[in-house]
């Protein structure tokens, strides 16, 4: 099985650099439909499928490998290495993220930067730190998801969303998530919503943005500003936005985050 087979890897645009864009739980990379091409005249575009979700092969997903999150990050590293030219921005949503700072650590001289779109380190509140959730609500919304995955779907996905003024992109996300297979889709939300990334984040040396929306039940404005301070080299930029998806429901100021991120980076 090759790489391209294995992630559904789609590859476009031209330019000296490369973005690569990785979707979050219950996605594919059609999600990015309204955001990456705009790039395909200045980079190098490359779209994928994490494992278990979209397009990719399935006889490809392995429990033990995608049981931690550097599992997707080595084959974020083996999609690099193999179609991307220059250096490479990566653009990850929500989970992906934090797939994207891991594989940036593991090889740093092939990252120049990192868009990060609703992501979160941590969902869980610990202390001091306000992840969203307390370990009784992911619980319950585990074993909710466990024993009734498309009924768990359909509540969600909308909350997910957000954006009520375009019910079509609640409607979308709830057949993406009811696309997926429900034994992974189960596994990917118990290894994503206990995961916890925020020691790495001090070691991430690459510029980054955050970009946040004002209103996120999935990521709430006090993880962007931790972020924020946590990181070495870290911009975080708030869009005025009702979701946690804002590359579909608000792709024109989403776009002007990046793009003033990238100009900053001569990029």
């Amino acid at each position: 099985m090759t790489t391209r087979q294995r992630n559904n890897v789609q590859v476009a645009g031209n330019g000296s650099a490369t973005m690569v864009f990785a979707h979050g739980f219950g996605c594919d990379q059609n999600m990015w439909r309204r955001l990456a091409p705009a790039y395909g005249a200045r980079f190098r575009t490359v779209l994928f499928d994490l494992v278990g979700s979209g397009q990719s092969d399935l006889r490809a997903y392995d429990r033990a490998k995608y049981g931690t999150l550097q599992g997707y990050a080595d084959d974020v590293l083996e999609i690099v290495e193999e179609f991307a030219t220059g250096p490479v921005v990566f653009v990850g949503h929500s989970v992906s993220a934090m797939i994207g700072m891991l594989a940036n650590l593991k090889a740093p001289e092939r990252f120049a930067a990192q868009v990060m779109i609703g992501p979160s380190p941590c969902y869980l509140n610990d202390g001091d730190y306000v992840g969203g959730f307390e370990r009784k609500d992911i619980e319950a919304l585990l074993d909710t998801l466990e024993s009734n995955y498309l009924g768990w779907s359909s509540t969600m996905a909308p909350a997910i969303m957000g954006a009520p003024a375009q019910p079509e992109l609640a409607e979308e996300l709830t057949n993406s998530f009811c696309r997926t297979d429900p034994d992974i889709a189960k596994h990917f939300a118990r290894v994503t919503f206990l995961s916890d990334n925020r020691a790495d984040l001090p070691r991430l040396k690459a510029p980054t943005l955050v970009v946040q929306c004002s209103d996120d039940i999935i990521a709430p404005r006090t993880v962007g500003e931790y972020m924020q301070r946590v990181l070495p080299n870290g911009t975080l930029a708030v869009i005025d936005n009702v979701g946690h998806c804002p590359h579909l429901s608000a792709p024109g100021p989403c776009a002007s985050a990046i793009d003033d991120f990238l100009a900053r980076q001569g990029l």
